[in-house]
């Protein structure tokens, strides 16, 4: 039977009770306060659901996980990143960002990021918890990602791209960054092809929850990064 959580209070049952089938369904219920969420992450386990389910909460094996210095930059990606005319920059348009990724998409039917699920990510931002990388071309922007971030851990949740490669700039942004506070690692939940190609690798759960007490407790830096565009609700122009 899947353990069904109550709102009150935080508790999980213990990661290694994770279904098989589907691979590492946990439980179902609680809440996405911000509380529940932070919970969640510091142990490794993530929400993942439709807007016809419950709240269910996930903690896979194996982990697709990126660490920052195995970052994959193939020649035709590092000829964007220096010639693409892209800019980039760190939660400026958080709300934008998780809105872009919400939407709809040619290769999936619906979307797992509800209305529920944007409103608690916007708190969770609010309170310096989540963050963004936003992706820039001529003023308007062109992709991005978001996650949780604990210490040196990044939890990333989805990304998005209007144009060929802004989702592998914004993601080779967020290694360079972790890069340059000493190491850290990114989250990427659950294989696919796509992260695969960029360097994301797959690792056992254990494994991952020894990195997660490791890094999550290190020290990070200011999320802060000088914007290159100034958002609001008309648009999106450079600052003067």
């Amino acid at each position: 039977m899947l353990p069904w959580l109550a709102e009150s209070p935080v508790q999980f049952p213990d990661i290694a009770d994770a279904f098989d089938a589907p691979p590492g369904l946990l439980a179902a219920g609680g809440a996405l306060t911000p509380e529940w969420l932070l919970a969640a992450y510091r142990r490794g386990i993530f929400p993942w659901f439709s807007d016809d389910q419950p709240i269910l909460w996930w903690c896979p094996t194996p982990r697709l996980v990126l660490f920052p210095e195995e970052i994959r930059v193939r020649r035709s990606l590092a000829k964007r990143l220096r010639n693409g005319g892209f800019t980039v920059s760190r939660d400026q348009c958080f709300a934008d960002v998780i809105t872009a990724c919400a939407a709809p998409r040619e290769d999936a039917d619906g979307t797992w990021i509800t209305a529920a699920m944007q409103a608690a990510y916007q708190r969770l931002h609010a309170l310096g918890h989540a963050h963004s990388v936003e992706v820039w071309r001529d003023g308007q922007l062109v992709g991005g990602l978001y996650g949780v971030a604990l210490g040196r851990m990044f939890f990333g949740e989805s990304m998005f791209s209007r144009e060929n490669d802004a989702s592998k700039i914004a993601l080779v942004h967020l290694a360079h960054h972790l890069q340059a506070q000493g190491g850290g690692l990114i989250d990427c939940q659950m294989h696919t092809a796509h992260l695969a190609s960029l360097g994301a690798r797959e690792i056992a759960r254990e494994a991952f929850i020894d990195y997660l007490e490791q890094y999550a407790a290190l020290p990070a830096e200011s999320w802060a990064l000088a914007p290159p565009f100034r958002c609001h609700s008309g648009g999106r122009d450079r600052e003067q």
